[in-house]
This record gives C-alpha cells, structure tokens and sequence, in this order.
C-alpha cells in the first residue's frame, strides 16, 4: 500500500504571482503613440505639449528668449474616462525649426516604418506673424512627405498604403454630431459611405493625420497692424475689428482650409485658454485611434462587429468664431469654404498651390503661384535681415605677387641698392637677381679710396725725407772702420714705398678693389720695416764705436 501511495507534491514556486502577472502584462502590451510638432520658433508649441500631455507649463518654456534643444521630448500615459486603466502611452517631440540639423534627427527617433501607423503631425502656425502661414505649410508639408517615404522599401510601403486607406476611410465615413444626442460610442458611422469630394486628399500618399494649428488667434485684432495697399486692391490689413480687416482674416482661413482639405488634414485656432487646448487634445487622441479599415466580408459570412474608438470627439464644427476656430478633417469642401467669403475659388488656388510644389519656387517674375496670391493677400511685415556686403573675389596669390613684381621693377627708387648706384648707369634696376658689376659702382667706397691714396701718398714722400737725411748723417760718423763706413752708407735694402699708381682705364672695379685692399696691405708691411729700421740703427752705431775703440 506503501508503494501505491501518491507521491508529495512539489511546493508551489515562491514567484508564482509574479510570473502570471507578467504573462498577463505581456499579453496586454500598452500601445505607444506619437504627436510630431512642428513649426518656427516661439510659436508656441511648448504650451500645445503641455495642454497634449496634461502638464503645467515650465517656467523655462514661458521664455521667448529661451534656447530649445535639438529635439524635444516628453511623454505621459493616457488612461480611461474612469482613470483606472492605461490605455496608451502618449509621446510628443517638438522640433524648434526646419533646420536641416534638426529635421534629420527625426528618422533615428521616428523610422517610418515603425511608427507611421501611430504617429500624428502637428502642423504650429504663430498668428501674430500671419504672412509666413503658407511658407511654413509648403516648407512642412514637404518634410512630411519625405520623411514619410523612408528608404522606400517594400515593408513601408505597405505600410503607406494601408495607413492610407484607413485615413481615407475615415474622412469617408465621417458623421456629423448631433446637437441633441451625442452618440454614446462614435460618430465614424460603418454604413454612411460618403465620396471624397473634389481637392479632398489629393496629397499626403502615405496618410499621416495632420493637423494644423493657429495659436495665439486671440491676438488677431489686436497685434496687427499691416497698414499699406496690396496689389489686390483691397487696401492694407489694418488693425482693428472693421470689415475690411474681417474680411482678410477669412481669406486667411480659406486659404488655411483649401490647403487641409488637399492632405486630409483638420485645422484648429487655439489661444491660451485651457478649453480651446482641450478641443485640440481631444481631437489629437480621436486620430491617433483611428480603427483600422476592416477586412472584406467574404459572401455568406457575416458582418464583423465595427471597431469602436475609445476615444469619440464630440466638438462640433465651429468656423464663426475666429478665435476658436474647429474644422475636422472629412468636414469641409469647396463649397462650404466658398461660402465664407464670395469671390474665392478653391479650385485656382489648389492649382496655385500645385505649381508652386512642382516648379519649387516661391516668387518670380512670370510664375503666380499660392505663395504670391497670398502675398497679395497679406503683405509681408517681417523684420528683413541686412543685405549682405558684396561678393568679393580675391586675386590669385601668385597673379598678386606678379603684378606688384612688374610695378616695383618699373620703380628705381624701390630698390634699396638704388643709393648706392652710380646715377649715370642706366642698366635696369631689378628687385632680385644676382649683382651686376655696375652693382659696384659705390661712390663712398670711390670717395674713401681716393682720400686714402693721398693720404698714402705724403706719408711715402715723409719716409723718403727722412731716410735720406738720416743716411747722411750716419755716413759723416762712420770714420773709424770701412767696414762700418760702407755699411751704413749703403742704401737701404727697405721697399720703396710709394704712391699707388692711378689704375688705367681699362681696369674694371674688382681690379681697382683689389689694388685698393693690396696697398693696403703693404703700406701695413713698410711701417713695420720702417719702424724696425729705426730702433737697430743706433744700436748698430755703437757697437761699432765699441768694436772701433777695442780694436
């Protein structure tokens, strides 16, 4: 019985819970999403990450003078109406401008690929500078498109073609709310199909939700003052809340909405006000949730139940109040943009805005494109930088050298030889180059040769005087030997010494140097025989008187 006895079982493992807590963490992986803003500095893109993520503005970005980083960063979870379950993690980047240094980050950070599925892009435009909104739209717009490309393999195209026909699903099956009962699960209605009307997402291929967004409108009547005629005819913006000024700031919206309903994107006027910023949150989450488009229904088979967006946006669509204003996309067509004010086609300008984008210029002198309609519209009042000084082409280094080498030769006085030169030598002078024999032509050294010659010359006719005097006197006292007699009475065996002779005309200067420096040389050797001369003569005299007296 022993041995049929069921064995013990093994003890329970002490991280049990742990374990089937992270089976069920991992069968239940948190979404991540991703909000991209763009837009120019200080346009208040700071205070729409604050308002996305649900956080107090930092003192930091409150700054217009602060330094942004390359990119920046941040991130919050996204939970229930209950507040109990996380249903997203919420991710914003924020590029400080459309630098190039700053834009190529976003592909390391964003691949495509990876995130085009959960990514929306924020398009940030500063009312307070009203004339750039259409430079800024082409100038992101673009980015887009070629961030959204990637390297183009097959993988992100496939990619690119389901987001967009999920996007386009969506602006299809656009419902309205109502303004008596607000649907209890979402206003994307699965049996209203509706046909995208004429400009309707003729762009954005790879179907990024875009938004564009206008902050500061509460600034509109109050910060411009454009005064000056524009070509249109109109007269200028003016400050204030008149009709002329009115009528301007709906053109700028239509223009706004013509070019959204080109990509499928929605536009939104925001201000300072938590309620506006919470719109926009709203609607950002709705997007970002976009259910997919559901498969085809096979025949026979049954419907499949629509997925719902937990997150339903019940704004209606507001387009009368400029500072609030709230176009979704899958809302707006030609006609109700025409509507807002006569004499504007939605059509020329989705045309204008269609050569700008193909001829890649913004003004010239025989292409009309958006970028000049709107400038007619809006003149631009920036501050313009200061033209730059004018393009200075330096001379080659050697042609530089060899033109100032060609004045200076032509210059006499240049050549610091020149004062040393004999004036009536007309050879060339030359700045460099060997010495020419006229080189020696030195008047001082011809001057000091010639008052050395004299000199010389006296001193040769003294000595002569004085050995000739000296010779009769020594002869007169030679009395007492022959010997003696004959010696001293003998000439002297010293050199002559005498005067250089004048050198003839045919001698060259280095001959006259050479004779000038030899004479000078045994003029040295003469007074040291003459002053030899002197001091063994008496000497001689007497021992010879001695030698006369002991003989």
């Amino acid at each position: 019985m022993e041995g049929s006895r069921p064995a013990t079982p093994e003890a329970p493992p002490e991280n049990l819970w742990s374990s089937i807590l992270d089976s069920v963490s991992s069968s239940r992986s948190i979404p991540s999403k991703q909000v991209l803003l763009l837009g120019p500095s200080s346009s208040g893109k700071s205070v729409l990450a604050s308002a996305l993520l649900q956080k107090p503005v930092s003192e930091e970005s409150k700054d217009e003078t602060r330094s942004d980083f390359a990119l920046g960063y941040d991130w919050a979870d996204i939970r229930d109406d209950g507040d109990e379950d996380i249903l997203a993690r919420l991710s914003v980047y924020t590029v400080p401008s459309d630098a190039v240094a700053y834009t190529s980050l976003m592909p390391h950070f964003l691949p495509p690929r990876v995130s085009l599925p959960h990514t929306l892009v924020m398009i940030v435009l500063d009312w307070t500078r009203p004339w750039t909104f259409v430079d800024n739209l082409q100038t992101w717009l673009k980015w887009v498109e070629i961030w959204a490309k990637g390297d183009g393999s097959r993988d992100l195209d496939i990619v690119r073609e389901e987001n967009h026909e999920r996007l386009q699903h969506h602006l299809q099956h656009y419902t309205e709310p109502s303004v008596d009962a607000v649907p209890a699960t979402s206003n994307i209605s699965s049996n209203t199909v509706l046909p995208l009307g004429p400009g309707t997402l003729t762009h954005n291929s790879a179907g990024v939700p875009i938004i564009v967004v206008c902050t500061k409108s509460d600034l509109i009547d109050e910060g411009n003052d454009l005064v000056g005629p524009s070509s249109s005819g109109m007269g200028g913006m003016v400050k204030g809340k008149g009709g002329e000024w009115e009528e301007r700031t709906d053109g700028v919206m239509q223009v706004l909405r013509t070019i959204c309903l080109k990509y499928g994107a929605s536009l939104f006027y925001t201000t300072q006000q938590p309620n506006t910023l919470q719109v926009l949150r709203q609607y950002a989450l709705h997007l970002l949730f976009i259910p997919p488009v559901p498969s085809p229904m096979a025949s026979g088979s049954e419907a499949p139940a629509p997925l719902r967006n937990p997150f339903v946006f019940h704004h209606k669509p507001n387009t009368l109040d400029r500072d609030r204003i709230v176009v979704p996309a899958g809302w707006d067509s030609w006609g109700k943009i025409g509507v807002l004010r006569e004499g504007f086609e939605a059509k020329v300008l989705g045309e204008a805005w269609e050569a700008d984008l193909d001829a890649d210029v913004t003004e010239s002198e025989d292409h009309s494109g958006a970028t000049k309609m709107y400038k007619m519209l809006v003149p631009d009042q920036g501050a313009k930088p200061p033209p730059l000084p004018p393009f200075n082409a330096p001379m080659a280094e050697q042609a530089f050298l060899t033109k100032h080498y060609d004045e200076n030769a032509k210059k006499p006085d240049r050549d610091p030889r020149g004062a040393f030169r004999n004036p009536t030598d007309t050879a060339a002078a030359g700045i460099v180059g060997p010495l020419g024999s006229s080189s020696f032509n030195l008047p001082n050294v011809e001057r000091a040769l010639s008052e050395m010659e004299a000199g010389m010359g006296m001193a040769s006719s003294l000595n002569t005087s004085t050995t000739a005097d000296g010779a009769r006197r020594v002869s007169q006292r030679t009395t007492t030997g022959a010997n003696v007699t004959t010696h001293v009475g003998r000439p002297p065996s010293s050199p002559t010494i005498g005067t250089s002779p004048s050198p003839p005309g045919g001698q060259t200067q280095h001959e006259v140097l050479h004779n000038f420096f030899q004479s000078l040389l045994s003029s040295r050797d003469r007074g040291d025989a003459s002053a030899t001369a002197r001091s063994t003569g008496p000497r001689t005299n007497d021992n010879s008187s001695g030698t006369d007296d002991t003989s």
